[in-house]
């Protein structure tokens, strides 16, 4: 996604806001919020999936999760834009910090750990979990 697109969804977003008069609620502690309840929204979507299920949604959940994702994205996008942040640098800056603070060895070594880790208790829970 480019800048340019990200600006058309904030001025829409801003353009439906303003003509219901939300703009006095479109506040960082606000968003902040509503951010928090837009991901529990969709977490709710892959509650008691398997690893298995929650890559292979079906058409239903698919659509839930992408309005779900949408309306995430938009508070994010306006709370930046609030904030006088720059999504795409500073995402482009904490992706540096990450590969610095993060070791590939070190990387690698926690992933095979996780792995280990649900080897030993996926299996148990693949045969118990229903969609």
């Amino acid at each position: 996604m480019q800048k340019n697109e990200i600006k058309k969804i904030l001025e829409t977003h801003k353009k439906f806001t303003s003509e219901r008069n939300f703009d006095p609620f479109q506040t960082p502690k606000n968003l902040a919020m509503a951010l928090s309840v837009e991901t529990a929204e969709l977490v709710e979507i892959f509650t008691w999936l398997t690893e298995k299920q929650s890559l292979a949604l079906s058409a239903e959940r698919r659509v839930a999760a992408g309005e779900e994702i949408a309306d995430i994205f938009i508070y994010l996008v306006r709370m930046a834009d609030l904030l006088g942040v720059d999504l795409i640098e500073e995402a482009s800056q904490k992706m540096e910090k990450n590969f610095a603070k993060h070791s590939i060895e070190k990387g690698q070594a926690f992933a095979k750990e996780l792995l280990n880790c649900s080897q030993m208790t996926g299996q148990h829970k693949e045969e118990n979990t229903r969609d």
